[in-house]
């Protein structure tokens, strides 16, 4: 069987290599601001998963002028994403979020938005703006589910129901919107099964892309203050690649893979060390995917 890998995808679409450009909208998350918490997500550092954006000190084109010019010899690519990653990037008001995504999408040099948020910060004006951004640009709208379970969604402090993702999947695909579902696999207290029942879920959602992230304990979090005190399985790398493999085998053929593992801040990673060493780790899971025959690359 292929899987869709994302480069794959990116060539298709785009006709030529491009680039994803860390970006930081400057917004916070309703589990941090006292609406729904103060402590946010228990994995989640202090940076919001996005300890390798840009600073949010600069305007969007000084943002994306500077993330070029840390890429400059790593990448041929000379159009690019504009990734607004850090937190929750709908949770603004909506003149505000206009004003920075029309920004970056008004840039000869960048071919597509793609925007992490949270499914219930969605509301229906954001939804008008997306519409007519993707009109201009492609958008990609990448949201955090981690885990269909919801035993495991009251431990992480994720703050809403399963229904609420599926309700905006349905939202942002009857606009057009092509939707990336984050998962976390190795969450304390998931069985391998319940994994896999969250790619499968995912699988069948209606979702154009997949990313599937390695939990990284980090230092500062409240997860990583629980492990100190008592600590829980870690996935050793042989069990990540066989979960991995298991878990592509799930998907549809025109289902993206935008992520394979993850990068974590070396600085501020706890465990598991192997996932330090990422060429390692890519090296292995694709051996292991050639072994079963799983080739990257699509018949679409």
């Amino acid at each position: 069987m292929h899987y869709y890998s994302l480069n794959e995808y990116l060539r298709s679409r785009f006709g030529e290599p491009v680039y994803k450009l860390s970006l930081n909208g400057g917004m916070t998350c309703p589990n941090r601001d006292g609406t729904l918490g103060t402590r946010g997500c228990i994995f989640c550092s202090g940076g919001g998963s996005g300890e390798f954006a840009a600073s949010a000190c600069l305007d969007i084109d000084a943002q994306i002028d500077s993330a070029k010019s840390l890429v400059i010899g790593k990448t041929k690519a000379k159009r690019f994403i504009a990734y607004f990653q850090p937190f929750t990037n709908t949770y603004a008001d909506v003149g505000y979020l206009e004003k920075i995504f029309m920004q970056a999408v008004k840039r000869e040099d960048i071919c597509a938005l793609s925007i992490a948020t949270r499914p219930d910060c969605l509301e229906a004006e954001k939804l008008k703006l997306l519409e007519q951004l993707n009109k201009i640009k492609p958008v990609f709208v990448e949201l955090g589910l981690q885990s269909i379970h919801k035993r495991t969604a009251q431990y992480i402090r994720r703050g809403y129901e399963l229904s609420v993702f599926d309700e905006a999947v349905s939202n942002l695909k009857s606009i057009g919107i092509n939707v990336v579902v984050h998962l976390i696999l190795g969450l304390p207290g998931e069985s391998r099964e319940e994994m896999i029942q969250s790619v499968s879920y995912v699988a069948h959602s209606g979702a154009d892309g997949i990313k599937l992230q390695l939990l990284h304990l980090l230092k500062g979090t409240d997860l990583a203050a629980e492990y100190a005190k008592k600590p829980f399985h870690i996935l050793t790398l042989a069990e990540y690649t066989d979960l991995i493999c298991d878990c592509i085998e799930l998907l549809p053929e025109n289902m993206v893979v935008h992520r394979i593992t993850g990068d974590g801040d070396k600085r501020l990673l706890i465990e598991p060390q192997w996932s330090g060493n990422k060429r390692l780790v890519l090296n292995t899971i694709n051996k292991a995917l050639r072994e079963r025959n799983v080739i990257q690359g699509s018949k679409f």
